[in-house]
């Protein structure tokens, strides 16, 4: 059958509404994100799968030394761009075309994923983590956000359950613990790992170059 995402992104309306839905699930983690986080010593940051670009203008309403990108594929553009100019940020964030699986992603001190990492197999996850490498100078910082499985797999049961969700959409996506984000960030070559967590059951695993 064809992919859920190529369904999706085929057709505007539905696109629309797709990224509409995930800017309301994620909103409230990436205003935790942008005041939580200590961006104070980095200038530049890029959202990877960045759909309306809620990630990228967070940051920079919160952290005003900030210049962001929001990078996703062609047919996201122009609605991220509206989105953008409608809350008066475009002087400081804009949204960039890029298809992950063929681009190498855009330079910047800190490159995010929001709800990108579980959609997809291990090595996927690790062709992502390895980009997001590429992509950042030393000490820069790569953040993904998900409802991250606790290490003992026993507490964060929306984490769980949404793993199953992921697998029963894609086939062989999956959800993940800190633990795994850190092992497979090491294998990469990044530095050191830890979890901040945001709100309910979301939190930000970083991973420091």
């Amino acid at each position: 059958m064809e992919g859920i995402f190529d369904r999706l992104y085929a057709d505007r309306e539905r696109l629309e509404q797709f990224l509409s839905a995930m800017s309301g699930i994620s909103t409230g983690n990436f205003e935790a994100l942008a005041e939580k986080f200590d961006f104070g010593p980095y200038a530049t940051l890029c959202d990877v799968g960045g759909a309306e670009g809620i990630l990228a203008m967070c940051v920079a309403r919160a952290n005003p030394h900030m210049q962001c990108i929001t990078a996703d594929l062609a047919p996201v553009e122009p609605i991220a761009r509206d989105k953008i100019v409608s809350a008066g940020l475009a002087d400081r964030v804009r949204p960039a075309v890029v298809d992950f699986f063929k681009d190498e992603l855009p330079k910047a001190d800190v490159i995010t994923m929001g709800m990108i990492l579980h959609d997809w197999d291990l090595p996927t996850k690790r062709m992502l983590i390895a980009k997001a490498y590429d992509a950042l100078p030393e000490g820069g910082a790569f953040i993904v956000i998900e409802q991250l499985i606790d290490d003992a797999r026993r507490v964060n049961t929306f984490g769980l359950l949404m793993s199953l969700n992921m697998l029963i959409e894609g086939g062989d996506a999956f959800d993940y613990t800190g633990a795994d984000f850190a092992s497979w960030c090491r294998d990469a070559g990044f530095q050191r790992c830890e979890v901040l967590h945001l709100a309910g059951p979301s939190s930000a695993a970083i991973a420091y170059k």
